[in-house]
């Protein structure tokens, strides 16, 4: 019966390196290791604007790369619709600028010295190459609708 109590600390002690192994001490951080921070802000609450707003911009626009955009009144923003594609829905952040949820797209009337252009900057979906940034801007005379 002896030998058999002696087994059982004999064969913890075989385990004990193994054990060892896992209770080691973690590093310690010091001021000087980088910590990897990541900041979030929310997007910014839509502008409620009124009709008379919406009226003053919607309209037809030739673009300047020869598209044709169509603007119309949407849900507290713009509907656009350039030449046959699919609308693209954009809510106000101020009487003239306009962005999509995603924020791929801007618009933003009532530019320039005489308040009369148009512009509009988005990024394309079919990019080549995803490491590549890559936004077009296009523009317009208001007067041009």
């Amino acid at each position: 019966m002896r030998p058999l109590s002696l087994a059982l600390p004999a064969s913890l002690l075989l385990l004990a390196p193994i054990a060892g192994a896992q209770s080691g001490s973690y590093p310690v951080a010091d001021d000087t290791t980088p910590i990897t921070t990541v900041e979030v802000t929310a997007p910014p609450a839509p502008y409620l604007i009124g009709d008379y707003q919406i009226d003053a911009v919607t309209g037809a626009y030739r673009l300047s790369n020869g598209w044709h955009l169509k603007v119309e009144p949407g849900n507290n923003g713009i509907v656009a619709r350039i030449d046959k594609q699919r609308p693209i829905r954009l809510v106000a952040q101020s009487p003239d600028r306009y962005v999509s949820r995603d924020g791929n797209v801007v618009m933003e009337f009532n530019r320039g010295d005489a308040r009369d252009d148009m512009m509009m900057s988005y990024v394309p979906r079919d990019v080549t190459d995803p490491r590549l940034a890559q936004v077009i801007v296009a523009t317009a005379k208001m007067a041009q609708r």
